[in-house]
């Protein structure tokens, strides 16, 4: 196998898998959070280097802040709003008329 054929699947290889790790954030984001908190929690213990507690405290996930922009879901602000129909009360029902001829 040449050095070039070898970077592609490696350029591919990390293509897929930023592509899959980003498809797992938004599909699950409480899982990979608890995932991501666990690895930041191990590598912040004292026995790692001041790399190893820099990349933990970059991986760390952001704290809710409870503001609408976090999408956090606690306040049920954000979350989708009923149709039209349903929000007005005085809505009118709907009358059918025949066509005058």
């Amino acid at each position: 196998m040449s050095a070039g054929l070898f970077a592609q699947y490696v350029v591919i290889g990390l293509i897929v898998l930023t592509s899959a790790w980003i498809a797992l954030r938004k599909l699950a984001p409480r899982p990979t959070s608890r995932w991501l908190a666990a690895v930041a929690l191990r590598l912040e213990q004292p026995r790692h280097s001041r790399f190893a507690h820099a990349l933990g405290r970059w991986l760390q996930p952001r704290q809710t802040t409870g503001d609408c922009s976090d999408g956090c879901g606690t306040c049920n602000a954000c979350g989708p709003k009923p149709p039209a129909a349903q929000r007005s009360a005085d809505t009118l029902p709907l009358t059918f008329r025949p066509r005058g001829k």
